[in-house]
């Protein structure tokens, strides 16, 4: 259900982050991001800006939308993902799975990964997303692993994740024919090719601590 702003007499009209987000990413598009102001939007959606800042901190937020739902998704698919099922497999079942998406939300999608990838004013802002994204993937490695979500291997895979997402979002928005999905499945599939022997080492150089913590 979308968030509304209740209506009070006096009170300039509300609106819905849904449709703040749908009419910013339209103006965008259109106009392009730099070329789109504020007050453009404002007036789109017969608010105020202090409306709309009640739902997004800035311009470059409404790009991402709720970001904070996506981190949400991402989490629970970890989180419910058996721990029988290797790291590499479950790591790539997830990502799939909270990346599902409506048909009707597809065209959205595209224009906001044209304006993340595209959009110079939008890269600085952009990593700080991508660090988020990867907080989330580097702590539940951690997690699976018995380590610290800073350590090189929960690290590595984060950051492996993250190129492999955006290889899969990049081709999907340049050929309009490729399902989003199973671009995201064949990414997977290849980064699991690598993440099985990087997490075996792991696992044998722990072992092999193990052992010799014990003869000494």
């Amino acid at each position: 259900m979308a968030e509304v702003v209740s209506q009070r007499p006096g009170r300039p009209p509300g609106t819905s982050r849904r449709a703040v987000t749908r009419t910013a990413l339209e103006l965008f598009a259109e106009r392009g991001f730099e070329e789109t102001t504020v007050d453009d939007i404002a007036d789109a959606l017969g608010v105020s800006r202090r409306t709309l800042f009640r739902y997004f901190a800035s311009k470059n937020d409404m790009v991402w939308g709720d970001f904070d739902r996506v981190l949400e998704r991402l989490r629970s698919c970890l989180d419910a993902t058996p721990s029988e099922v290797p790291l590499h497999e479950a790591l790539g079942r997830a990502v799939v799975e909270s990346n599902r998406y409506e048909d009707e939300q597809l065209p959205e999608l595209r224009i906001r990964m044209r304006l993340i990838t595209g959009v110079p004013a939008l890269q600085a802002h952009s990593a700080l997303r991508y660090a988020e994204w990867r907080e989330v993937i580097a702590l539940w490695v951690a997690s699976r692993l018995g380590c610290g979500p800073g350590d090189l291997i929960p690290q590595t895979v984060a950051l492996a994740a993250l190129g492999t997402s955006m290889a899969a979002f990049l081709v999907w928005v340049d050929e309009p024919a490729s399902d989003l999905v199973a671009n995201l499945e064949d990414a997977y599939r290849l980064l699991g090719q690598g993440l099985r022997s990087l997490v075996a080492d792991d696992v044998g150089a722990r072992v092999a601590d193990d052992a010799a913590a014990r003869g000494a």
